[in-house]
């Protein structure tokens, strides 16, 4: 009875001239589809395995003016080609796999022929309108030279200069198609067509998608000015279907508090904003909210001439799969952020003062956190493969668990700031080999000698006897443990730890430890919701 219910009500759609979907294909937003977010991405569904063809080209049209909004040309690469990709990061993060890494992928790209330096002119982060839809992708900011190569851009968070992106990403029976950023608008009604070489399939020809075929119109306005709470949505459900769209809809600078709720879903999304402040990001759950890409250093490079972000006023880095650059008194809670590529490849990168993260999962691999101005971390869990916590600080990681295959962090802080502290955390060195807990190595002819780490009644396992890695210049580093445990609780021997580290004292060191065990005395401010 149900089977014939649906045939006759599909006898009675097309009777009616109800759009529906191509025959073997399933299409979000579906074919007529109404109050769609003009954030959406747009995604087939096939029957079997579709591969994606090297040329062929997917436009967007206005359904009433039959103008081209969008177009996205496959025989464009996406980027530079990372020479290995993560397709088991999980896996190996867990341990799962003893395989050695690849040296080659975890390396940088080669040194270009001209010299790059940090900007002579501090990075100015303006308030703008740019995008995609009024500015050229790869238009140079601050003293960027134009990147010249022949890669996909968008814009991405109002950065002219553009983000390498793959403009259809296929899983499986999935095809997720990736339109450039802010082109569609609210109040309109669009059609797509794909030509036939964008996708091939094993068992029939893709038949392309005409003029008519895949028509859908967008919502009729944006959220209510009035509106400080959005919710996000993979299904479009929410108010924004990606969290990019999200945070471009709040404006710079606020001085109010929003919210941004992410309900379970994949996000599959390079996320950059800045200039925000007073935003919190909350997920439905952490295990549940996943906003991944597979970004590095490699894929979406710094430029030619110009060094990135370790100092303040530097050139902004566009590595991460997810980056908060310039952002004030922020809160990240219930989110797993994930890149999905070897190398100089950050999860998270963060950029700012005073935020604050609570339970969040942070999975990257060399560099998969960094840190660029004050934190908080509670009930936190970042995993890497080495440098796994990067930044000059000032961080502090209360009750989290760090996974490395290698060092676990390369502090870069100065005199002006602490480093990282890490109190009642646990440090887990998820390789073959033992390692070690920080390094402070030569960098650019020059060191860190104000390096920070200190570790308060910490658990340890499969660290080096010593503990502490290679310190190029230890006049000033602090590098310092007070009561490491082991699994099983009993102290760590700590007998053979290098020259350059110091075991505080219970006694002599009360005052020191207890400082250095409060946020606010480190952090310079005192995190909300922190013991």
């Amino acid at each position: 009875m149900k089977k014939f219910c649906a045939f006759a009500l599909a006898l009675v759609a097309v009777a009616c001239g109800t759009p529906s979907d191509p025959e073997g294909i399933s299409l979000f937003p579906s074919n007529g589809a109404k109050n769609v977010n003009p954030d959406t991405h747009l995604v087939l569904t096939f029957a079997g395995t579709p591969t994606l063809g090297t040329e062929g080209i997917i436009r967007i049209f206005d359904a009433q003016t039959g103008q081209q909004v969008d177009s996205l040309d496959l025989s464009i690469p996406a980027g530079p080609k990372p020479s290995v990709r993560t397709q088991a990061l999980t896996q190996a993060l867990a341990g799962a796999s003893a395989a050695p890494l690849n040296a080659a992928a975890l390396a940088p790209p080669p040194a270009p022929k001209i010299e790059a330096v940090y900007t002579p002119v501090p990075y100015k982060y303006e308030t703008t309108d740019f995008t995609n839809k009024n500015t050229v992708p790869g238009t140079p900011s601050g003293e960027a030279m134009r990147d010249t190569a022949t890669y996909q851009l968008t814009i991405i968070g109002r950065f002219t200069d553009g983000f390498h992106f793959h403009p259809v990403i296929v899983r499986d029976s999935v095809a997720t198609i990736y339109p450039h950023n802010n082109l569609l608008e609210y109040g309109k009604k669009y059609y797509v067509t794909i030509d036939r070489s964008v996708f091939s399939l094993d068992s029939t020809a893709f038949a392309g998608i005409g003029p008519k075929e895949w028509v859908f119109s967008t919502k009729a306005a944006a959220p209510a000015a009035d509106v400080r709470k959005f919710t996000v949505s993979a299904d479009g459900t929410g108010d924004f279907n990606t969290v990019q769209g999200a945070m471009d809809a709040i404006p710079d600078f606020s001085t109010e508090k929003w919210e941004v709720f992410v309900k379970n879903g994949q996000y599959e999304e390079i996320v950059y904003f800045r200039n925000k402040a007073n935003v919190s990001i909350v997920g439905e759950s952490r295990d549940g909210v996943h906003i991944f890409y597979a970004n590095s250093e490699v894929f979406n490079p710094r430029p030619i001439n110009l060094k990135t972000n370790e100092w303040p006023g530097t050139f902004p880095s566009r590595r991460a799969a997810f980056m908060a650059d310039n952002c004030t008194d922020m809160r990240f809670e219930n989110l797993t952020i994930e890149t999905t590529l070897y190398g100089q490849a950050e999860g998270l990168l963060l950029m700012g003062e005073r935020n604050y993260l609570k339970n969040v999962r942070v999975i990257g691999s060399g560099d998969a956190l960094q840190v660029n101005g004050s934190a908080y971390f509670v009930d936190c869990q970042i995993d890497g493969h080495g440098d796994t916590v990067l930044g000059r600080g000032p961080s502090f990681f209360e009750n989290c668990t760090l996974n490395s295959r290698g060092p676990f962090a390369w502090i870069r802080n100065t005199a002006a700031n602490h480093g990282n502290i890490f109190l009642n955390c646990t440090l887990n060195a998820t390789g073959p080999n033992p390692t070690t807990l920080a390094r402070a190595p030569k960098n650019n002819q020059a060191g860190y000698p104000y390096a920070e780490m200190v570790l308060i009644n910490c658990t340890l396992t499969n660290i080096a006897p010593e503990g502490w890695g290679e310190v190029y210049d230890a006049s000033n580093v602090h590098y310092w443990e007070l009561n490491s445990k082991n699994l099983d609780g009993t102290p760590v021997d700590v007998s053979k730890r290098s020259k350059e580290s110091r075991q505080l004292d219970a006694v002599k060191d009360a005052e020191l430890i207890a400082n250095y065990s409060n946020p606010a005395w480190v952090l310079n401010w005192t995190p909300n919701g922190a013991q």
